[in-house]
């Protein structure tokens, strides 16, 4: 009796062992890392289709847009910058006036930066709106610190804004496109059109020309 259970046990102790042996090598054969994030990346289309940015006429025609509201943007402005006539220059220049002047050129005795000086041309919409949204991506070495306005209906109406105070700069129009359409001209097209006048040659020619007989018309005489 005691001979069967040990050999029972004996059996039982070995397939254990074998077990345990061919579940450490299975795991070392199959070992995989737990990815940091389950589940597997999906690539999503984008909607947008590289639409362009919105110009700076357009985000002007958008309700609300308008030289009060720009006004309350230009709060965070005043910390460098006065903007009425007469102002004295701070941190940054006075902007009295500056829609239209020359880059680095608004505010006499201001000391404008390298960077700023060498952009040339003037504060014209475009101008002013890239400058606004980023002045170091506009001047790369600009001593301004701000870091910019990125919605453009709030750079449109702070230009407004400034427009408004010494300056007389056109506003820019926004014109929407609009598709081409076909156009029926009457009288484009090869042949004669039905109500057209015909020249004296084309008249002479037609006349000329054999007419068709119809088939229920007796035939000539002789024929």
């Amino acid at each position: 009796m005691d001979d069967r259970f040990n050999t029972a046990a004996g059996w039982v102790l070995f397939a254990g062992i074998i077990a345990l042996g061919l579940s450490s090598i299975s795991g070392k054969l199959f070992k995989s890392d737990r990815p940091e994030n389950m589940g597997y990346p999906v690539e999503v289309a984008d909607t947008a289709g590289g639409a362009a940015e919105m110009t700076v006429a357009q985000a002007m025609t958008m309700e609300g847009v308008d030289a009060s509201k720009g006004e309350a943007v230009f709060a965070k402005c005043t910390a460098c910058h006065t903007v009425e006539q007469g102002g004295a220059n701070g941190i940054g220049p006075n902007l009295w006036g500056i829609m239209g002047k020359p880059i680095a050129g608004g505010a006499p005795g201001f000391a404008y930066s390298s960077a700023l000086a060498e952009k040339g041309g003037n504060w014209d919409w475009d101008n002013m709106s890239e400058w606004l949204k980023s002045p170091r991506g506009f001047a790369n070495g600009t001593k301004m610190s701000f870091a910019g306005l990125s919605k453009i209906e709030d750079r449109a109406a702070v230009m407004l804004y400034m427009n408004a105070n010494g300056s007389s700069l056109a506003v820019p129009e926004f014109v929407e496109a609009v598709a081409d359409e076909a156009v029926d001209d009457a009288a484009a097209g090869p042949g004669t059109v039905e109500g057209a006048p015909v020249d004296e040659v084309e008249a002479a020619g037609a006349m000329g020309a054999e007419q068709p007989v119809s088939e229920d018309l007796p035939a000539p005489d002789g024929e």
